[in-house]
């Protein structure tokens, strides 16, 4: 079996420590927080909780994806090494970075033509994109070869499923994701938006919740609904949230109760500044496997 690299964006919402634990390589998007630059390097540079404190005192955010060239010297790196490389990007109906992952693999398969340089969108973000990743790093751990993880790839993107809720509406507001009316409506009725990524990798709204405790609810019903063989599943479950530890983790232990074969316990994280300069803060998002995403 060759040797082959499977590789991310930082927008997987990982650590660096599970990274390296798993022997996934990652590149990382861009950001700027009142016209200053940052790299999104999962909170190296900054931390979550100063990056979304931040966010709350009035600091303007923007974000940048990788560019052709940058991935043209990532990927160059692993090719020199005689190494071929499966890359998954953050989902097409977010952020338009595949393209520049596809432009930089048409070039070096020119440049290498005995190597295997493969781009995959994952359609979707966050937890469901670090699970994701999660589930190639155990496929090749149990032997499967680079065309037969291409493969199982190809044929499970759409099963991986991706929900989250938000308990603050003011930046999903501000990046115009939900309208000023619609947003202060819902803000003096405690409405709780519940929203997955569709099909086509998209964000889109499912349910209109009042407050954490029905929002909490209604996306455990919509994962039972969901779920790879319900109660029996055995897959892994990741969560991501931005500095609201709490619900994270009310919601960990709520699907830790619903499906206890899980292969292990629910891993949770940080939403990074790339997702997060979208979301804000009292963002919880759960990625799981199950069946085929709606559009």
């Amino acid at each position: 079996m060759g040797e082959y690299v499977i590789s991310c964006c930082s927008t997987a919402d990982v650590t660096e420590e599970y990274l390296k634990e798993k022997n996934i390589e990652h590149i990382c998007f861009h950001y700027y927080m009142d016209n200053v630059a940052y790299t999104d390097d999962l909170f190296k540079s900054m931390s979550a909780t100063d990056f979304y404190q931040a966010m709350t005192d009035g600091a303007m955010t923007r974000t940048s994806q990788v560019n052709a060239e940058e991935f043209t010297e990532y990927f160059k790196g692993f090719l020199e090494q005689g190494k071929d490389v499966i890359h998954l990007t953050l989902s097409s109906g977010i952020s338009g970075v595949i393209n520049s992952a596809r432009i930089a693999a048409q070039e070096l398969q020119e440049q290498y033509p005995d190597r295997k340089l493969v781009v995959f969108d994952s359609l979707t973000a966050s937890a469901g994109y670090g699970l994701f990743m999660d589930k190639l790093a155990s496929l090749r751990d149990e032997g499967y070869d680079f065309d037969k993880l291409v493969s199982w790839t190809e044929e499970h993107i759409q099963n991986q499923n991706t929900w989250f809720f938000t308990t603050d509406l003011t930046f999903l507001i501000r990046g115009g994701r939900v309208s000023k009316l619609s947003g202060w409506f819902g803000t003096a009725l405690n409405i709780c938006p519940l929203m997955n990524v569709n099909s086509e990798g998209k964000l889109c709204p499912r349910q209109k919740c009042r407050g954490k405790k029905l929002v909490k609810k209604a996306a455990l019903q919509a994962i039972k609904e969901r779920i790879d063989n319900g109660d029996d599943y055995d897959e892994n479950i990741f969560i991501t949230h931005s500095v609201c530890y709490e619900d994270a983790r009310e919601v960990a232990d709520m699907l830790e109760s619903a499906f206890p074969k899980m292969k292990e316990k629910i891993r949770i994280f940080d939403i990074g500044p790339t997702i997060g300069s979208h979301t804000g803060p009292g963002t919880v998002a759960i990625g799981f496997w199950g069946s085929a995403k709606e559009l």
